[in-house]
């Protein structure tokens, strides 16, 4: 089942800008993420399914969507020994999805690119949380490392290994470009539109500075979910996002 993606395009060009919107459904059930969808209507084409969702029937729901020619962004951040992530990452690839995150530890990483062998599935990175900042990793222990150097370690791990893209703050979008090449995804969430609230996100820009830094995707959840009209919120970061790239 193909993912929506040409497997030999170059992702930082090209393509329906809509596509590079990723709207987070980081919401507590089926019912109100469909409600959402619905009154996005083609406004979205890419959706993000979390935990939170994931949890409370969203995998039954991301194969809905496909079914609706929608693209999913699967982000379980799969972190566990080699075995378990290769054989969950290929259940996952037959799912149709297009995006799916692991942690950027080498060892799960190499297992996820065996796991999506021969399938259209793309595996993304996650470098370091966008709720961390050099604080949360003192007190995880990395010290004395900041955010951006891991970030950067683990960008040119992921590249040397075969991850499809990295998910980083876009803060960082430019750093990662120039260690991964120009053929890779760079995903960056922590977005938030000018005068909205940053909520838990610490390293955060707006839609059009991500994609003048090298991001390819933005993810936005609670500006767009939470907006009065959803499909003006997304069609407004959308433009934004349009104009960056022009």
């Amino acid at each position: 089942m193909s993912n929506g993606l040409s497997p030999s395009a170059n992702p930082v060009s090209g393509g329906d800008i809509r596509d590079r919107l990723i709207i987070g459904l980081d919401v507590p059930s089926v019912e109100e993420a469909r409600s959402i969808v619905t009154r996005i209507g083609d406004a979205g084409t890419f959706y993000k399914i979390g935990y939170q969702l994931a949890y409370a029937g969203g995998f039954e729901f991301a194969r809905e969507l496909i079914g609706q020619d929608k693209k999913i962004f699967l982000d379980l951040k799969l972190h566990d020994i080699g075995n378990t992530v290769e054989e969950g990452v290929r259940s996952i690839a037959r799912m149709g999805v297009t995006f799916l995150t692991v942690h950027a530890y080498p060892q799960t990483m190499r297992a996820a690119v065996a796991g999506k062998a021969g399938s259209d599935l793309k595996i993304l990175a996650v470098t370091v949380l966008t709720s961390y900042d050099d604080n949360d990793l003192i007190e995880a222990g990395y010290a004395p490392v900041s955010a951006a150097e891991l970030v950067a370690r683990r960008a040119g791990q992921a590249r040397d290994i075969g991850i499809d893209g990295i998910v980083c703050a876009a803060t960082e979008a430019e750093r990662v470009r120039a260690i991964v090449g120009p053929d890779r995804f760079i995903v960056t969430p922590g977005i938030r539109p000018t005068g909205a609230d940053a909520g838990d996100q610490k390293r955060i820009v707006t839609p059009g500075e991500a994609i003048r830094k090298g991001a390819t995707h933005l993810v936005v959840a609670r500006p767009i979910v939470k907006a009065s009209d959803p499909r003006a919120a997304a069609e407004a970061i959308v433009r934004e996002m349009g104009d960056a790239k022009a």
